[in-house]
This record gives structure tokens, C-alpha cells and sequence, in this order.
């Protein structure tokens, strides 16, 4: 890929790591050990999130998301939601419905950077200033990242190691397995695609009430896909049920939020002994941006990916790297840490915590280097690597699975469906 960061390395070795820890727990439940080989340009292609539906590539992009010029520099704001969108316009004291986004670029001249990322901020909305990377290693939300590890697992309660059922050496490691995926953009729909790949029941769960973007076509492949609100009782029921099978709970919205509705990793640690919980947030846990949102791109701005991209470039213009790879490498180390940790439970027993944010797999990938000449690479040809299946969004055509399993292919049993396709209720 066309970068000065190493995406391929980071995309190949967030992979593998995920491939191997499925076929390692496969191996500990009685089938023989494998081999797994990633293909960098595939893994890289994989991770551009590419796909189409009925032969129409998806914009993914709002009109108003994007980089800004201000007065002393530049922000960037994610619009790709209404409700940020139309927050965004009105903090700039636009009409929503009129603006355009050079109204927007000619609002912005006024304000300065860290001013506007503030206000963004204390009204919930996602924008961030561009940075260098060390203006964002003196912010004391650098130095709280810097200060945690790539993930952390920690046990947080007692439980019998589970005995998950055995295999017949033509089934995929994770076969049996089920996890409970409530999670939106993008890293953590990565992670419940990579299960599934590797043979887990994964139920995405969504809020009838919340809006989706087109990408859940793509990251919806191999999994069900159920209505539960979890504002009423009976939601909050279903779920619980739902928990007391589960192997697996992935979540990604803001920190506290399912844990404010009776679903934090020590009330799913009670209601299933064993189960293995993993966060993801944006910043981490610690510091000030704590609980703040965020997306790939906006952690690209502010922490200094974009200006470094833009200084490797020559021409002094920030650039985005040219794939959500924060993204998607968090996604793939999410999976590799929910199968590692399943693992562990076998042999440890216990209930686990699992913590993963976007901020430490910027740091990580920051940690491999740059790529000299790397923007001068030509991106691979991706025709290749594009499967066509049936889905219910329509004719679905995405890159496959990157890790080749030598005796139990990874793929999807599953169409990828639409939200709300399934019943609430494990297979």
C-alpha cells in the first residue's frame, strides 16, 4: 500500500496473530496443529474494507467529513452520522439543511484548532485538531497511551476452567463457539468477522433505534444478526439470556455506556462464570480523552499520522493514511485476544477482561517504523482477491479472508443479513 507506514506488516501480523490463536485453541480441543500463512498484499487488500453491493461501490464518506483549515491550522470531522453531521453544522452556526460544505470550510477560518476540538468534544461530537507527533506525545492524553500497553487481559472473577466440546479434525477451531458482538464502527464488526471466519456462532446485536452505516454489508459476513433494545426490560432480558450461553462478549461503545445498562464485564462475569469480555474503546482507559469517541481518522489527526504521511509526501499537505488501518489491525488483535484468552480460561479458568483501544494500535503501528520510498508503492491489484456471494443487502463482492488454514479453511457459513434478520436466540 501507497504509505510511509508499515500497513502491510501491521495488516499481516494483526492477522496471523488472530489466525494462529483460533487454530491454538482448536488444537487444545483435541485436532491437530496447522499451519496458517498470510499473504501481506491480501492482507493489506483485506483490510481497505472494500467491497459492492449489486455492482455498486458504497460511498462510505459524508460530503462534510474531512479535513478543515482554521485560523492556526487544521481539524478533522467525522460526519458520516446525522447527528454528528447536523451537530458539527450548528456548532459552526449553520442551517443543516442549506449548509454546504464550503459553508462549513468558510466557518471554520474563524476558529482556531484545539479551540474547536474542544467545543466538538463537550458536545459529544467527533472532530480532532491535526498534530504532530510530539504535540500529541506532550498532551496528557499521549502520555496516558504511551503508558499502557498494547492490550491488557485481566482476570476479574472465579470460575472452573469451561470444557468446550471437542472437534473432528475437518471442522474450523472455533467451532461451537459463541460470542456476543455489540459493536458498530469498525475495529470491533472486524473482530466478530474474523470469529466467524474461524467457525464461532456470532450474533451481531443492534439497536432497532440506532442508525448503520453501509459497511455493515461487508462485516456482517458470516454472522446472525438480531434486534435487541436494551432502553426496555425485555431487551435487557433477552440479552441476559443470551449472555448465559455465550462464550464470547465484544463491545464497543463508549466507556460506561453498557455498563450504565447492567452489561460491564463484572455483571457478565455473575451472570456466566468463565465468559471472556472484550472492550474496545477509542483513547484507552486512562487519561483525559478517556471516555471521549472516536474513529480511525480522527486518531490518524491527532495523534500525527497525517502530518507525518504529508511530510513524507514533500508537498507539506497532511494526507490520511490511504486504509482505516487503526481500524482494522485493532479488529484483527481484539480477535487474536478474545481466542488467546479463551485458551487461558481453559487451562486457568476465570472470568476475563479484555481491553483494547485504537490510540495503543496507533502506537503500535508507529512502534514498526516508516517505509523508505513507501508512498511510491502502487496499491495491489485487488480483482483477484474479490469473492461474489448472495447476501441480503444484495449481490455482496469483497476481498476473502487473508489467512490461508492448511486443513480447515477459514470462510463464512453465513450471509452476510441485514440488522434485525435473526431471532435473539442462539442456533
Amino acid at each position: 500500500m501507497p504509505s510511509s507506514f508499515a500497513v502491510g506488516t501491521a495488516a499481516q501480523t494483526s492477522i496471523a496473530a488472530a489466525a494462529l490463536a483460533a487454530c491454538e485453541l482448536g488444537h487444545a480441543r483435541g485436532t491437530p496443529r496447522q499451519a496458517v500463512a498470510v499473504d501481506m498484499q491480501h492482507a493489506a487488500l483485506e483490510c481497505t474494507g472494500w467491497f459492492s453491493l449489486d455492482g455498486r461501490v458504497p460511498d462510505l464518506w459524508d460530503a462534510f467529513s474531512g479535513l478543515y483549515r482554521c485560523a492556526d491550522g487544521h481539524v478533522r470531522v467525522h460526519a458520516n452520522f446525522r447527528h454528528h453531521r447536523e451537530g458539527a453544522l450548528h456548532l459552526l452556526g449553520l442551517d443543516p439543511e442549506r449548509a454546504q460544505r464550503s459553508d462549513a470550510e468558510q466557518a471554520l477560518q474563524t476558529w482556531k484548532a484545539l479551540d474547536f476540538e474542544q467545543a466538538a468534544a463537550e458536545r459529544g461530537l467527533v472532530v480532532t485538531a491535526l498534530r504532530g507527533f510530539a504535540d500529541w506525545d506532550a498532551t496528557p492524553q499521549g502520555q496516558a497511551v504511551a503508558a499502557q500497553p498494547l492490550f491488557t487481559i485481566q482476570r476479574i472473577g472465579d470460575a472452573p476452567p469451561r470444557a468446550l466440546p471437542p472437534l473432528t479434525d475437518d471442522q474450523r477451531p472455533l467451532t461451537g463457539l459463541r460470542v456476543l458482538d455489540l459493536t458498530r464502527i469498525l475495529a470491533g464488526p472486524v473482530c466478530g468477522r474474523a470469529l466467524a471466519a474461524y467457525g464461532a456462532d456470532v450474533m451481531l446485536v443492534n439497536s432497532p433505534k440506532l442508525p448503520n452505516i453501509e459497511a455493515i454489508a461487508e462485516t456482517s459476513r458470516g454472522k446472525l444478526s438480531a434486534h435487541i433494545d436494551l432502553r426496555t426490560d425485555g431487551g435487557r432480558g433477552t440479552l441476559n439470556q443470551l449472555v448465559g450461553d455465550a462464550h464470547v462478549f465484544v463491545q464497543g461503545y463508549r466507556p460506561g455506556g453498557l455498563a450504565a445498562l447492567g452489561f460491564g464485564p463484572e455483571a457478565l462475569a455473575r451472570r456466566r462464570p468463565g465468559i471472556v469480555a472484550v472492550s474496545l474503546s477509542a483513547y484507552g482507559t486512562q487519561g483525559p480523552w478517556a471516555g471521549r469517541r472516536g474513529f480511525d481518522s480522527l486518531l490518524q489527526t491527532a495523534m500525527g499520522f497525517n502530518q507525518a504521511e504529508g511530510d513524507a509526501a514533500g508537498d507539506g499537505q497532511p494526507r490520511a493514511i490511504p486504509i482505516q488501518i487503526l481500524d482494522e489491525a485493532t479488529g484483527y488483535l481484539m480477535a487474536f485476544a478474545a481466542a488467546a484468552t479463551l485458551w487461558r480460561q481453559q487451562r486457568e479458568g476465570g472470568s476475563w477482561h479484555v481491553q483494547l483501544s485504537l490510540a495503543q494500535t496507533a502506537l503500535w503501528l508507529r512502534g514498526l517504523g516508516r517505509v523508505p520510498g513507501g508512498l511510491s508503492i502502487a496499491k495491489p491489484d485487488i480483482g483477484p482477491r474479490i469473492a461474489s456471494e448472495p447476501s441480503g443487502f444484495g449481490v455482496l463482492q469483497g476481498v476473502g479472508h487473508s489467512a490461508g488454514l492448511a486443513r480447515t479453511p477459514a470462510g463464512w457459513s453465513r450471509p452476510s443479513m441485514p440488522p434485525g434478520s435473526h431471532a435473539p436466540v442462539w442456533p
